[in-house]
Parts: C-alpha cells; structure tokens; sequence
C-alpha cells in the first residue's frame, strides 16, 4: 500500500507540474495572438482578461498529452534511480505497478469532467461574447428557453429580436414568430407577428403578418396592418444562424442534458450535443488509456538503451489515438456511425490496445 501511495504521489506532482507549465505556455502564446489582433482597439487590461479566458480551453483540449508526458516521466524517473527495478525484484509485476498512476488518472479525468469542464465552459462563453464585442461591437445570438427560442439579429439601423415558438433543424423556418424591432437609442419601433417566417437572401420572409408602428402620438392597435406577407432586412445566413448555438464545448456537462432537450424541443438537431457529451463522458477512460500506452513503452530499466525512440514512439501512438478520437466524433456529428459507438469504441479500443502490449512486455 505504501508503495502504491509513493507511486500515485509521484505521479500527481510530475502532472502538476506539467499541467502547470503548459498553461503558462500556452497562455503566454495566445497573449501574443491577442495583443496582435486587438492592439488597436481595446486596452492591455482587456487582451489579457481575454487570454486568461481561452487559457482553460487550452490547457482542457492537452490533457491528453499533458497524460502522456506525464507517464513518460514519471517511468523513466523511476528507471533511472533503479526504483523500477527494485520493485520488479520483490515481485511486483508491471501491471500492479501502474495501478497507482491508473488510479490517479482516473481521478484527473473525473474531477476533469466534474469541476474543470463547467469552469472551461464558462470561460469560453464569457470569452467568445468579449471576443465578438471586441472584435465587431456586437453578435448574432441564439437562445432556448422553455418559452421557445430568441434570437437577436442587429445592424446600423439597430436591433430585431425574434421570438419562435418552434424551428425546422437548421434554423431558417420558424413557426409562430414575433420579431421586435429597436431603434439605435434604444426604444421599440416596430412589432410584427406572423405563422411562419423564412430566411431567404437577404431578409426573413413573414407570413400571414400582423405590423404595429410605434411612433409618438399614434395609437399601435388602431394604425396596425395585416399583410399576407411581409420581409424584414437581415444579415443573417444559415450558417451565421447555426454559429449562433456555440460550441457543445461552451456548455456545462451538468447543463447539457436540459439543454439537449430544448434543443430537440425547439425542432433542432441535437446530434453534435449528444456526440459531445458521450465523449466528456468517456474522458477519463481515454486519458488513462494515454497512461497505459505511454507505460507500455517506458516501463523498462534504462540500460536497454533507446529510451528517446521509446518516448516518440509512445507520443506518436498518443496523438494517433487522440485523432482517430476525434476523427470518430466527426464521423458521429455527421451520422455516419451511432453516437455510442462514436463516443466509447475510441478509449475502450485505446485500453485494451495498450494492455496488449503491455501483456506482450511482461510475458512475451
């Protein structure tokens, strides 16, 4: 047991340590980024509140190989001062040795997922908002509720809000709609509701539509027309429209599933949600699959020689992994393959891959 507690001891502070240097890093890389693309207009207070922003989503999107060189660390630490060996001659096997480095990586991955995923779903939506205000003083923004679905449109001549009950996937036809158009000060100009609005180029195209004027001295209900069809200006596209929902990355893991369902409610696709929630839920696995494949080929006294090709060949079979992870998720996002099976056949895959190998070490 004590020696269990000295490996996962080891473990978590040469992780800590790396985890601490690649968001200092990468941090300090995005400042530059920043300070390049705002220079101009926003003050240095603003880029590094920015950079401190994206930092989490980084360092999140790393794990991975923060995982890796971790392992790789920690084993060829322990081959140097012969402790690997030493734990070998009382007759500890390879596989009882990374349990303790198993263990913590399970942890990581689900304090990851519990506590470090809401965090970084936060920043970035705070960052992406700061982003775009920055960037053009404004955004389209996309919204879902119990009451339907908002969604702000706005140019020089000011801002529309639109209210749907309902939509079709991709968000260009909404049912029951209300759009409320503000004038630049502030103050409501016009209302208009109809069954069904359609985005064509240029303008959403409003049926069976009912306009109120608000304008000083006129009653709205008394000067109110009926059209059979009515279009109000828009910048917006369908795929202006479908940015809108932000990345699943964005949301919390704790709020997606409520989420989802409003989504699916409204009339959206909820696909790429339900893909990227299965994937933070299966997190934990691949990052201790990341453990027992970099162990597989540093787990080994350090007289045998090679150790630099050893390391590359663990970080290359890592990355290999974590891209046929996310070549996965596409294929999932697109409806090529089930969600389930996008989301779990990557790590479990990656698991039983890397015990093999170890197998073959400790036996073959």
């Amino acid at each position: 047991m004590t020696l269990h507690l000295y490996f996962a001891r080891r473990f978590a502070v040469i992780f800590a340590g790396l985890f601490t240097v690649f968001f200092l890093l990468m941090a300090l890389i995005d400042l530059v980024e920043q300070v390049r693309r705002f220079s101009a207009d926003t003050s240095f207070t603003e880029v590094l509140g920015l950079t401190l922003l994206n930092a989490p989503q980084g360092i999140y999107n790393v794990l991975p190989l923060v995982m890796i060189l971790s392992t790789v660390a920690l084993f060829l630490g322990l081959a140097r001062s012969s402790e690997l060996v030493v734990a070998r001659a009382v007759g500890r096997s390879g596989l009882r040795t990374l349990m303790a480095p198993v263990a913590v990586s399970l942890l990581i991955g689900i304090l990851g997922v519990a506590v470090f995923n809401p965090l970084v779903a936060a920043t970035s939506k705070r960052y992406e908002k700061l982003y775009a205000r920055y960037e053009s003083g404004g955004a389209d923004v996309l919204s879902l509720s119990s009451e339907g679905l908002w969604l702000r449109q706005g140019d020089a001549e000011g801002q529309t809000v639109i209210r749907a009950e309902r939509s079709n996937a991709d968000g260009t036809r909404l049912e029951n709609v209300t759009f409320m158009t503000y004038a630049p000060e502030g103050g409501p100009r016009r209302r208009i509701e109809g069954s069904r609005a359609t985005l064509v180029k240029g303008a959403w195209e409003i049926d069976d539509a009912k306009i109120w004027t608000f304008e000083e001295g006129i009653n709205p209900e008394a000067a109110a027309e009926k059209r059979p069809k009515v279009q109000v200006a828009s910048s917006l596209t369908e795929d202006r429209i479908r940015d809108s929902f932000g990345a699943p990355s964005t949301i919390s893991i704790w709020d997606l599933p409520a989420y989802i369902a409003q989504l699916e409610t409204a009339g959206f696709s909820a696909r790429r949600h339900i893909v990227w929630f299965y994937m933070e839920l299966a997190r934990p696995l691949f990052l201790t699959a990341m453990v027992l494949i970099s162990s597989a080929f540093t787990m080994r006294h350090a007289r045998f020689g090679r150790t630099g090709i050893a390391v590359l060949a663990a970080v290359l079979l890592g990355f290999t992994l974590y891209y046929i992870r996310n070549f996965s998720q596409i294929l999932g996002e697109n409806g090529q393959i089930p969600v389930l099976l996008a989301a779990w056949t990557p790590p479990i895959a990656s698991i039983l891959l890397a015990l093999g190998l170890l197998l073959h070490m400790e036996d073959g």
